[in-house]
């Protein structure tokens, strides 16, 4: 859900083409989301609720397209209603995987979208993937006639800063095996279903360490 910005200098940069499609707003699975966020994160009235589902956006992500690109701005909360995405970026060449969101995950770039300059961060589909989208000033112009949306924004960046403080610790502190044992408790689905190279990727091991890793545990 939440990504840790590095600030180093990107040295490749791929090309890719975005072509995800827009579709008609299942008024039914909006308002089921943002009961969701409710609960998640701040209690909304109905009336809020119904509010916030009239501005969501809905599209698909075909697999290996891209959701953002880097050096685009983020505009958009994310939620996933189907699939599964991977932020990322490049360094030294490197692909390098920021985060795992699946069903019911709400998915931003935190500093892009706050400050809405570009990012460096990518958001790719890593199967096919159907969105949600709360656009960024949708949800602005609902603070006027809505507090309880504007502290439901609050919280959700809040919850966001947490998450990348906590991976960065687990960077700084936690071996290779105890990262692991944390990816699986917080990214189940993804140690399921996301590509071996990606989930190195993410916990800073080549794939040939992350089997190894595996395989001590197994023998646990």
């Amino acid at each position: 859900m939440m990504n840790f910005i590095s600030s180093d200098s990107l040295f490749f940069q791929p090309f890719f083409f975005s072509l995800y499609t827009f579709f008609p707003v299942n008024m039914k699975t909006a308002l089921a989301i943002t009961r969701t966020l409710s609960r998640r994160y701040y209690p909304l009235h109905p009336e809020e609720q119904e509010a916030l589902a009239s501005i969501m956006e809905c599209r698909r992500v075909d697999k290996g397209e891209l959701l953002l690109e880097e050096g685009r701005i983020a505009r958009h909360f994310h939620y996933v209603e189907s699939g599964m995405l991977r932020q990322y970026y490049y360094k030294n060449g490197h692909d390098i995987t920021e985060h795992f969101s699946c069903e019911d995950d709400l998915v931003f770039c935190i500093i892009s979208l706050f400050r809405q300059e570009p990012t460096r961060l990518m958001i790719e589909a890593i199967e096919p993937t159907v969105v949600y989208d709360i656009p960024y000033t949708g949800l602005q112009e609902l603070f006027v006639s809505y507090s309880s949306i504007a502290q439901l924004y609050k919280k959700i960046l809040e919850w966001g800063l947490m998450v990348s403080q906590n991976k960065a610790d687990s960077w700084r502190f936690e071996t290779a095996k105890e990262r692991y044992k944390r990816f699986l408790k917080d990214f189940p689905e993804a140690a399921k279903r996301a590509p071996i190279s990606h989930i190195a990727s993410y916990l800073l091991m080549t794939p040939e360490t992350l089997s190894r890793v595996r395989a001590e545990i197994f023998q646990e």
